[in-house]
């Protein structure tokens, strides 16, 4: 099982989505059978069967073990991923597209930014999954706070003046064999997690 799996698939991003088979998704972080989830999720087996279906077609859900009991084999599935993220893959039509009116004061360009990044990791760990290798990537996840507005705008002139230098320093055009990344450095109000889970006390 990974930790966290990318869906690309519109189909597959359905299913997830669907109340009942994301209930089922998160029982299934432990191996279990039918009849296992019949129980906690108050359904009978042959409609947790059904669900359980459309989720290993998509690839949601794989079989642990099969148990024999009387006439019946029992199936015993696994979830594939501890948790899910939909990329605007599954969109395609619509997704976001940073490349038209960047501006970088912009929460909506920085939601586009943010897309295109979830949609070019997907893909880059889809496929390092499918080679068997791992994806080179590198994160820094921070907090600051700030006193003022003014302070929050020299923070913001200053990190992009340090970035572009560093940026510039490292950046080789003509090397061969050099391979291109894309740097994102993102600024944005810290949301408290029962704000951004939607949860409510």
């Amino acid at each position: 099982m990974f930790d966290i799996a990318v869906i690309e698939d519109p189909a597959a991003a359905e299913a997830s989505l669907d109340p009942i088979r994301a209930r089922l998704l998160a029982e299934l972080a432990e191996p279990a059978s039918a009849t296992m989830l019949a129980g906690r999720v108050g359904l009978a087996r042959q409609k947790v069967n059904y669900h359980l279906r459309a989720l290993e077609q998509h690839g949601l859900i794989e079989l642990v073990e099969e148990r024999r009991k009387g006439n019946v084999t029992e199936r015993v599935m696994r979830a594939t991923a501890a948790s899910y993220v939909i990329s605007p893959v599954a969109l395609s039509a619509v997704r976001p597209n940073p490349g038209q009116s960047p501006d970088r004061l912009s929460a909506r360009w920085l939601l586009a930014v943010a897309a295109r990044l979830v949609q070019d990791v997907g893909a880059l760990i889809t496929g390092a999954d499918r080679a068997n290798k791992r994806v080179a990537t590198f994160a820094i996840d921070a907090q600051v706070r700030f006193a003022s507005a003014t302070d929050r705008a020299a923070f913001a002139e200053e990190l992009a003046g340090t970035v572009s230098a560093l940026v510039g320093r490292y950046h080789d055009e003509s090397t061969s064999g050099g391979r291109p990344h894309r740097v994102v450095v993102a600024l944005h109000p810290h949301v408290p997690e029962q704000e951004s889970t939607g949860a409510t006390g």
